[in-house]
């Protein structure tokens, strides 16, 4: 595998308005494009916005969701794909003829649709269905995977999706600076956004400590490092619907480190440099030789009810 320029967003997404969402899209993947990445990532529901759609009904879900790959948001991100020559990940709300609702995430270059990955943890809004498995696919000969935002806090969806053979799992995202039973969890303040230019030291000491990216730190690295893959995280900057998030879209390594990471308020990038070498040297590789699946085959196979309970979304429910 050759080297491989891969950037990352942040942006401040605006609900159910496609028209300006891809307008910056194709701003930054212009820009990436320019400084030579070969491909450029944004976060979750990018296209479409996303926190708001827990107000949303069926019916209103289905108006703005569209078919992929022949919707007017998927074909623009192709032309856009095409006009920069950059392959492009982002999300959206999805239907299919049947008026079943998805929540997806593309990746796309000047030649069409590559891959799309349903949310396998979806809980935005009760009328989407759940992913039924994992997408693996190619970009210049890299095995990629998608895992959408709680699909990577279960940790067997990640040992997955790298057993079946990504090296580099995208890993779109809005999170962070919301309430949880964890100490330290909550909301930020949207003043502190307001103030953003006057004030940008209150913020970023909230965006920085435990409701934001020390949360992060507690996980994501380790989920790079345990597995041995390239994390390209992505993360929407300022106000998502009434709920202000902090960014800090990054790129990890196989052995856990950060590469590259977005630390400004503005709608920006940071791309980092991609090497196969990591892959083979990290501890991950070592540790995947090393299982013992006769151990806990049975264990992991149990029966189980899966059971999802975001706080944020019912204050009387726990986490």
């Amino acid at each position: 595998m050759d080297k491989i320029k891969i950037s990352t967003a942040q942006f401040e997404a605006k609900n159910a308005d496609k028209t300006y969402n891809l307008s910056v899209i194709e701003k930054l993947a212009k820009k990436a494009s320019e400084e030579g990445s070969d491909v450029i990532a944004f976060h979750e529901c990018s296209i479409t916005g996303y926190t708001f759609a827990r107000h949303l009904n069926k019916e209103q879900m289905l108006d703005l969701a569209e078919f992929v790959p022949n919707g007017e948001s998927t074909q623009k991100l192709i032309e856009i794909a095409a006009k920069y020559n950059i392959v492009i990940l982002a999300g959206l709300f999805e239907k299919d003829k049947n008026d079943n609702l998805y929540k997806p995430y593309i990746c796309v270059d000047k030649n069409g649709l590559i891959a799309k990955h349903h949310k396998i943890h979806p809980f935005i809004n009760p009328y989407l269905t759940p992913g039924k498995g994992y997408t693996i696919f190619e970009i210049n000969g890299w095995k990629c995977g998608i895992l959408i935002c709680y699909d990577n806090n279960i940790i067997e969806n990640v040992r997955a999706t790298t057993l079946l053979g990504a090296n580099i799992i995208f890993m779109p995202h809005v999170t962070m600076c919301t309430p949880s039973t964890r100490p330290g969890a909550g909301f930020v303040d949207p003043k502190l956004w307001q103030k953003r230019e006057t004030d940008p030291t209150s913020l970023r000491l909230e965006f920085d400590g435990i409701k934001g990216r020390a949360w992060l730190m507690k996980w994501l690295p380790a989920r790079a490092y345990d597995n041995g893959i390239y994390a390209v995280f992505s993360n929407p900057i300022g106000m998502d619907d009434d709920q202000l998030k902090n960014g800090c879209s990054m790129i990890i390594d196989p052995f856990g480190d950060i590469l590259a990471e977005c630390r400004s308020f503005d709608d920006t990038f940071v791309t980092a440099t991609i090497t196969s070498e990591k892959l083979f040297n990290a501890g991950g590789s070592r540790y995947i030789k090393a299982r013992r699946p006769d151990l806990y085959r049975d264990i992991l196979g149990e029966d189980h009810n899966s059971e999802q309970k975001v706080a944020w979304l019912n204050p009387d429910e726990k986490e």
